[in-house]
């Protein structure tokens, strides 16, 4: 059985892809600095820090593919912290390129973006580029076989606050408004974070081999009519108050400036509708914050019990 190491697994994204490799037959090993609660009983759970050598070394160690989606993934909280964006998202992801390049692993992926090779993204865009730029060094001087992958805008179930799709939703589900900073033109191709994880593992196959490949959605959806079709979905209980957008990070309309490096893009055929992932994932919010009220009212009656 063919192996597969999985940086970042426990997260969003990289825990999909986890499942998917799983499915796909692969002996699954996932690293991160906590344990996955979506560990599947089948998959390895390796807790470490990408920044330990040592660590990383034994993870890829007998590994035919090194997936890396560790480090910092959300554009704000890269903007308001660059020296941890820098540390992790570069010199992290340099550590395992070393440790890849030296067990000649078969392929390394890496999460990138569609900010890469734009004007917009601030400092996460500049950490993914300059990694996106290593990678390719590796190829070259140390014959490393790769594939970039350039997500776009996704969402789905398993998300947090760093996803803006799980804020929106969230502030919808729970004080019923929706504050969004810009005007609504700005336009997003979303895609379910399942179809991404089902591309990331299709990408090994040889065509892609030392390519960047774009990973997006099938249609440019106006963020006012995304928010319009949230509200619909809430039964009109939700009211939308558009605000001047504070900084300059997103890019309105497309991602694109002039790039060096041409890319792939693919766009799954066979894909979960917008609307019922939506649908799912507001389910999940719904069902985490009764969750959340059963403990509250369980902490409440063991103290009465105590006392």
């Amino acid at each position: 059985m063919r192996k597969a190491v999985v940086f970042g697994g426990s997260g969003f994204l990289g825990s999909h892809v986890a499942d998917e490799l799983t499915k796909a037959g692969f002996d699954v090993a996932v690293f991160d600095r906590r344990r996955s609660p979506f560990l599947l009983p089948s998959q390895e759970m390796l807790v470490g820090d990408m920044l330990n050598e040592r660590q990383v070394r034994e993870a890829v160690r007998g590994a035919d593919f090194v997936y890396n989606f560790a480090g910092l993934a959300d554009i704000e909280e890269c903007r308001a912290r660059p020296v941890d964006t820098v540390r992790y998202n570069i010199l992290g992801n340099s550590i395992i390129l070393e440790a890849v390049a030296s067990e000649k692993v078969e392929r390394f992926v890496f999460a990138s973006t569609m900010y890469v090779y734009s004007d917009a993204g601030a400092f996460y865009r500049t950490s993914k580029q300059a990694s996106e730029l290593m990678i390719e060094d590796y190829s070259r001087l140390r014959g490393l076989p790769y594939t970039i992958m350039r997500y776009g805008s996704l969402y789905g179930e398993r998300s947090d606050e760093r996803n803006s799709v799980f804020r929106i939703l969230k502030e919808a589900v729970t004080e019923g408004r929706i504050t969004y900073y810009g005007d609504g033109d700005e336009e997003r191709e979303f895609l379910h974070v399942r179809d991404a994880a089902r591309t990331s593992v299709e990408v090994l196959d040889k065509p892609f081999r030392n390519e960047c490949v774009i990973v997006t959605g099938h249609r440019a959806v106006k963020y006012r009519e995304f928010l319009e079709m949230v509200v619909e979905m809430l039964k009109g209980r939700v009211i939308v108050e558009y605000r001047e957008r504070k900084q300059d990070t997103h890019y309105r309309i497309t991602p694109y400036a002039f790039s060096p490096r041409f890319a792939k893009k693919m766009s799954p055929p066979q894909h979960v509708d917008l609307g019922q992932g939506l649908l799912h994932c507001i389910n999940e919010i719904f069902n985490g914050m009764q969750d959340e009220k059963s403990k509250h009212v369980a902490l409440a009656l063991g103290s009465m019990d105590m006392s």
